[in-house]
């Protein structure tokens, strides 16, 4: 008999419950500190996104919400703009809502770098919650654990990260534990009232961030099969159809995904499961008792066969608009892009094995655990899981597997489906040990088998967080990209906040800066000028016609950059010293700025590699350095080559395998008459720091003649 504590009215606050608040609590810390070790470097917003998703927040704290609606967004993607509230409103209405509540006097940049940090540890309860409802408490403690440790959901939530997968994460898990809470009631007041709420709450998580369309797969495939695994017809007949109208009648009040998802592929994935649902109960109710179910599985193979053959006709007619190109990759991971805009973004990028066991790595053998003994009909352990709730944990836990395959930014996917079905297998497995006496009766002392199992699970789980050099704890943190501009050096610079403040101090406020797109939300946010382009890729044109600029002769760029409106250029340049010459700093260039990305560049702009970069596709030709804007406005010149695996071994023109070394070399000073004037510098370029985070700004001579 469990120790009561407390009793209030009619409830019995219990040792257990003191038991389950430890546990979560304990999840919520972890989850914390863990995600908060950016603060280290540097107190600041991460990555690039948050940096335009903070501007939005900004808007509607100081202009309302109605005011934010009509807002279009001049500064950005110049001269057209863009409208704001058709990107993620609800990340910018929840940020405003609960800074407006809990802000006090916080300022709200600070506020938006803790925003992603405090939503992802309260997602741990989200998760318990959900988890408690498919295979009890212990599974749901198991869960929460699991989810403040998880290392693809925890870098994409961590300090300064106030991008969409925090919240949207929040969000989509709270509107799949309602909807399932719901479909167990056994209230129907309380039922319907959770469905309600669920369709709404999923509706914000889609509102938050696209990527919540994943969970339409298992729910979709779950609502197909509930006429053959559930006897309450009665029930389900009508509580389906309640959430999913729901669900599509909130995401109807978005301008996006709006109407774009409810009457294409996302809605149609919710909406046919429901239709099959309802006809197929009728259709059992009118059959014989032998043939019901035969007759229910006739109909969904029919649904099934009519539904691949509409998939197939609609890629060529597109009867139903398609989903962008990551949605289709991520249901056909086979897919493949001929758009290198897209191959080019990181987190796009194909989930490798080595990737793969890194993330999970544990969890793969409890959840391959949980799913034999799910399967095992001799357990006795799964008898108090409720047969729908093991078809939606086995339907979630393969599609979140198989989704994941497609890019790593999907892992976060992956990860809720092993945490799910290894917080089973772990629970389950301790149950059947710890309930079954025969197992133990071969032993004198069955206390010392128990313990010893159990340090063994607790050793097995404590060696992705104690690996050595690096590991589920510090993999998850790294500076603030506005710190080392997203180069591949950990260390914690001013450069980017330096020079960004100096382009809002000494430009006219109607200024436009060209640059690659991956800075466009920092000058914007940052420097409150406008860009040619920015992080939304809304225009691959435009972003293909800024590379292309940037990889033409400095004549033609500066005529191509005036047509565009364009007065200044900004140029990132990471590397680090290596040596002297002449009491000159000599350069190794290849940490990621600009001249690490010239690749991209060339292929977005569909000009020949080779034209500009030696076989080895880094090290620039002298065509690059000398007939390429990109070439002039780096501020280095090659000096010789050197190969690293030869001491002393060096050569003035390039060869196989050795490595470029440059000298300062400003093509286009302050004082000079070309078509370009370095009018700005960050400190590591002007101090010689060991490490070079170099931002660089070049005036657009207006009165140069080519």
């Amino acid at each position: 008999m469990t120790l009561t504590i407390l009793t209030i009215g009619r409830f019995d606050f219990k040792l257990q419950h003191l038991l389950i608040i430890g546990i979560l609590s304990l999840s919520f810390t972890t989850s914390f500190l863990i995600r908060s070790q950016a603060a280290d470097y540097g107190f600041e917003l991460n990555e690039f996104d948050p940096f335009f998703n903070f501007r939005a927040t900004e808007f509607i704290v100081e202009n309302g919400y109605a005011e934010y609606f009509d807002w279009h967004d001049n500064k950005s993607w110049y001269p057209e703009g863009r409208n704001v509230s058709n990107s993620q409103t609800m990340l910018h209405l929840t940020a405003a809502v609960t800074y407006q509540i809990f802000g006090g006097n916080s300022n709200l940049y600070d506020f938006t770098i803790l925003f992603p940090v405090i939503f992802s540890s309260l997602t741990v309860v989200v998760i318990f919650a959900l988890v408690r409802v498919i295979g009890g408490t212990t599974a749901g403690l198991f869960a929460a654990l699991f989810y403040s440790i998880s290392i693809p959901i925890a870098i994409r939530g961590t300090l300064g990260w106030f991008k969409s997968e925090p919240l949207g994460l929040f969000y989509g898990l709270l509107g799949v534990y309602l909807f399932l809470s719901g479909i167990q009631s056994k209230n129907k007041k309380i039922a319907i009232s959770k469905l309600i709420v669920a369709g709404v709450i999923f509706a914000f998580g889609l509102g938050s961030w696209g990527g919540i369309q994943f969970f339409v797969i298992p729910l979709g495939m779950f609502i197909l099969v509930l006429p053959f695994i559930r006897k309450d017809h009665t029930f389900i007949i009508w509580c389906i159809p309640v959430f999913v109208s729901s669900f599509l009648v909130t995401v109807l009040l978005f301008e996006r995904p709006g109407t774009g998802f409810v009457f294409g592929l996302g809605g149609v994935s919710l909406i046919v499961p429901t239709l099959f649902l309802v006809v197929c109960i009728i259709i059992q109710k009118f059959s014989k008792i032998q043939n019901k179910t035969r007759n229910g599985l006739i109909f969904l193979f029919m649904i099934i066969i009519i539904g691949s053959i509409f998939l197939i006709i609609n890629e060529e007619a597109r009867i139903l608009p398609l989903p962008s190109f990551r949605y289709l990759n991520a249901i056909n991971p086979f897919l493949t892009t001929t758009v290198p805009l897209q191959d080019s973004i990181a987190e796009h990028a194909t989930t490798t094995l080595s990737q793969s066991f890194f993330f999970h790595s544990i969890l793969m053998i409890f959840a391959g655990l949980g799913i034999w003994i799910i399967l095992s009909k001799k357990s006795d352990a799964i008898s108090f899981v409720k047969n729908d709730m093991i078809i939606f944990s086995l339907i979630i836990g393969i599609t979140g597997v198989y989704v994941a395959s497609a890019f790593v930014r999907l892992e976060v996917f992956a990860s809720i489906s092993l945490i799910i079905l290894a917080s089973l297998g772990l629970s389950l497995l301790i149950k059947e040990i710890f309930d079954n006496k025969n197992i133990f009766e071969k032993f004198k002392t069955e206390k010392i088998i128990k313990i010893s199992f159990l340090g063994a699970i607790i050793i097995l789980l404590m060696m992705p967080l104690m690996y050595p050099n690096y590991n589920w704890v510090t993999g998850s943190k790294a500076p603030p990209t506005i710190l080392n501009g997203g180069s591949k050096y950990s260390v914690s610079t001013d450069d980017w906040k330096e020079s960004l403040e100096w382009i809002k101090n000494n430009t006219p406020e109607d200024s436009v800066v060209a640059s690659w797109w991956d800075y466009g939300y920092w000058i914007t946010t940052m420097s409150d000028r406008g860009t040619l382009n920015d992080n939304a890729t809304i225009n691959g044109t435009r972003i293909a016609k800024v590379a292309k600029t940037l990889l033409s002769p400095p004549d033609e760029a500066w005529n191509t950059l005036q047509k565009m409106g364009a007065d200044y250029v900004l140029i990132f340049v990471a590397g680090q010293t290596s040596g002297t010459f002449n009491d000159a700093p000599l350069y190794v260039l290849n940490g990621g700025g600009d001249e690490s990305k010239k690749q991209w560049f060339m292929r977005i702009a569909k000009e020949p590699a080779d034209k500009y970069l030696h076989q080895d596709g880094s090290s620039g030709t002298d065509y690059f350095w000398n007939e390429t804007l990109l070439g002039k406005v780096f501020p280095f010149s090659t000096l010789a080559y050197v190969d690293p695996r030869v001491t002393n071994s060096q050569s003035e023109t390039y060869k196989p395998g050795f490595v470029p070394i440059y000298v300062k070399d400003i093509k286009y000073p302050t004082d000079g008459d070309g078509p370009f004037r370095l009018v700005h510098a960050s400190p590591s370029f002007m101090n010689e720091n060991q490490i070079l985070i170099g931002v660089f700004v070049y005036e657009i001579n207006d009165n140069y003649t080519p």
